[in-house]
């Protein structure tokens, strides 16, 4: 758990806890909107959370050589989890614009 600062901890910590209310919160403006795709964006947002909570297991444990493959794990989930905010994202644009006269 030395691997990093207690600052550090903070932020990496309160980013996971954000995300998650982040998450919680576009799932339930999208049970208020349910034809804009928003329950999607919420649920592409969890690759990304995984990421963030393989990132912090990896330096919890002081960035041990045997959970490197947490890194690759993080890494796949990132490029995942971006891909899929990507997809979600642009259906609720084009949903969007669909509506407007």
């Amino acid at each position: 758990m030395e691997a990093l600062s207690i600052p550090t901890w903070v932020i990496h910590i309160s980013s996971v806890l954000e995300w998650m209310a982040a998450i919680v919160l576009i799932w339930r403006f999208g049970e208020l909107h349910p034809q804009q795709g928003w329950k999607w964006l919420a649920l592409a947002m969890l690759p990304a959370l995984i990421s963030a909570m393989c990132a912090c297991t990896w330096h919890y444990y002081n960035n041990d050589v045997q959970l490197e493959w947490l890194v690759v794990v993080q890494a796949g989930l990132t490029l995942f989890g971006n891909t899929t905010l990507c997809l979600a994202a642009g259906w609720i644009y084009y949903r969007y614009q669909a509506k407007l006269p």
